[in-house]
């Protein structure tokens, strides 16, 4: 039986790493994002999907705005006695010139795309297990030495920042032996895709790019620990 978090759940690969994840029935699932209304709908149809599957529970939360130690902390408290994996799916986009681009704008990438990560692990990693498993979802744009795209400067500042952390916590976590890795995801049909790239078909579907994120959460840290790991076919 595994206890999982995910975040940034209610659309694109989070929703169906949310899927598949609850098609197993030992899984018990924390699944946030800000939006309510599209909570209910992936609580809908993991019900009907997965009538049989492991316990779902959708929460109203913003990584980077909302309160952690009165509101996050207590509810994964009432749900979980332990938290097993961890996965940092949530983010956001912009998509313009370096130029154009406001400091606003690169503070908001860097809120969204790493330190709403950052709060998120510090207050999930002390109710962690020996052995969990942390998984930042990164993006073959923050991936040194991958080929980088105009207009996306401050988004893959952002995820390359998410590639380095995660090397650093795991160093820092070795002797909790909690493991953390990055995957960096390349195109996938989502809707952040359709934002950074208009018009282009991408390399994979969002539900297998979700069983890939979903497999590789529960499997990956026997295998890797502090590692950024590319998951593409096709540039972008």
């Amino acid at each position: 039986m595994a206890n999982i978090i995910i975040t940034g759940a209610s659309s694109g690969i989070g929703f169906e790493t949310v899927l598949d994840l609850t098609a197993n029935k030992e899984n018990n699932v924390i699944a946030l994002a800000r939006s309510a209304d599209k909570l209910r709908r992936l609580h809908e149809i993991a019900s009907d999907l997965n009538f049989d599957g492991g316990k779902l529970y959708p929460a109203q939360f913003d990584i980077v705005y909302d309160n952690y130690p009165d509101s996050l902390v207590p509810f994964i408290k009432s749900k979980f006695d332990q938290v097993d994996i961890l996965i940092n799916n949530a983010g956001a986009i912009v998509n313009k010139p370096f130029l154009d681009t406001s400091a606003e704008e690169f503070a908001h990438m860097l809120q969204s795309n790493v330190l709403g990560h950052v709060k998120m692990i510090k207050h999930v990693a002390p109710l962690m297990t020996e052995g969990g498993h942390i998984v930042n979802i990164s993006s073959m744009g923050g991936f040194q030495g991958s080929v980088k795209f105009a207009g996306l400067s401050a988004y893959s500042a952002s995820k390359g920042a998410l590639a380095v952390l995660t090397e650093c916590l795991a160093e820092e976590f070795k002797d909790r032996n909690i493991k953390v890795n990055c995957l960096a995801l390349g195109s996938s049909q989502t809707e952040m895709f359709e934002a950074a790239f208009p018009g282009l078909e991408a390399g994979t579907l969002a539900f297998e790019m979700g069983r890939y994120v979903a497999e590789f959460a529960q499997n990956g840290s026997k295998f890797y620990n502090g590692k950024i790991l590319p998951v593409s076919n096709m540039t972008p």
